[in-house]
């Protein structure tokens, strides 16, 4: 930026001095001229009223040289103005591209502690790449299970994260169910059972965009809880207020809790 200001002040510069040396010649060579022009007018103005009535035709051909006196229009050349005009809407552009970087909301945020309650759970791993598919699947075959049961759900469903790595992770889905729930349905799937979810003082976030975003929102939890000092344990939970039927759906909104030592 500094040598950028350098330059233009340097332009600048060698432009006065340009203008001033072009200024001062003009000045000088006006001032011989203005003697010759005022003895010219004396001699031709006794002999032009004689001659006047005998060339009154010739008079008519003069009009037909102020013609090119239409060119003068031609003055129209400043129109180079204008390409200065179309120069300025340029920088607007880089702003409107600037909207679409805006990150998900992640300002709201709190400590609380959460009791543990009765789940119907089921377990397993995903990729990344599969996790929204492999997390509402599993949610749909915990609720059909429920309604198989006669059971309703008592709240949102939720995923806890127990392990992650760079291939993917492993969790436990769990939909709260009411009281004790008691013993399991012969009928029900092997690798579904009743259990309590987590426990514990938590921090609270909010994610409120598509799923395929989340990642910005832990991005911002983890500057947070760099910025305030805490200590999180290896486990944290996602609860679902709403089920989206697509990763990019960004009416999604999600409930994070990251739970603390």
């Amino acid at each position: 930026m500094a040598f950028n200001g350098i330059l233009r002040r340097l332009a600048l510069m060698a432009a006065v001095a340009g203008g001033l040396a072009a200024a001062s010649p003009p000045v000088l060579a006006q001032t011989t001229p203005a003697t010759p022009a005022a003895p010219t007018p004396a001699t031709p103005a006794p002999p032009a009223p004689v001659p006047a009535p005998a060339t009154p035709a010739p008079a008519i051909s003069a009009p037909s040289t102020p013609a090119p006196a239409a060119t003068p229009p031609t003055a129209a050349a400043p129109t180079p103005a204008a390409p200065d005009t179309a120069a300025t809407p340029a920088p607007a552009a880089p702003d409107a591209g600037a909207a679409p970087a805006s990150p998900p909301d992640t300002s709201i945020s709190q400590t609380m502690t959460l009791q543990p309650h009765p789940v119907l759970q089921l377990s397993g791993q995903s990729t990344w790449d599969d996790g929204f598919k492999t997390l509402n699947d599993s949610f749909t075959k915990l609720n059909e299970a429920l309604a198989k049961a006669k059971m309703q759900p008592t709240g949102h469903p939720m995923a806890v994260f127990t392990e992650t790595d760079d291939a993917g992770f492993k969790f436990t889905a769990m939909v709260p169910v009411a009281g004790d729930p008691g013993a399991k349905p012969a009928d029900m799937a092997a690798d579904l059972s009743f259990g309590q979810s987590p426990g514990g003082k938590v921090m609270k976030f909010q994610h409120r965009s598509a799923y395929d975003d989340i990642d910005s929102t832990y991005e911002a939890i983890t500057a947070y809880l760099d910025e305030k000092g805490l200590e999180a344990k290896n486990m944290f939970a996602e609860e679902y207020l709403n089920r989206t039927k697509s990763s990019d759906d960004n009416t999604l909104e999600v409930d994070i809790y990251v739970f603390l030592k």
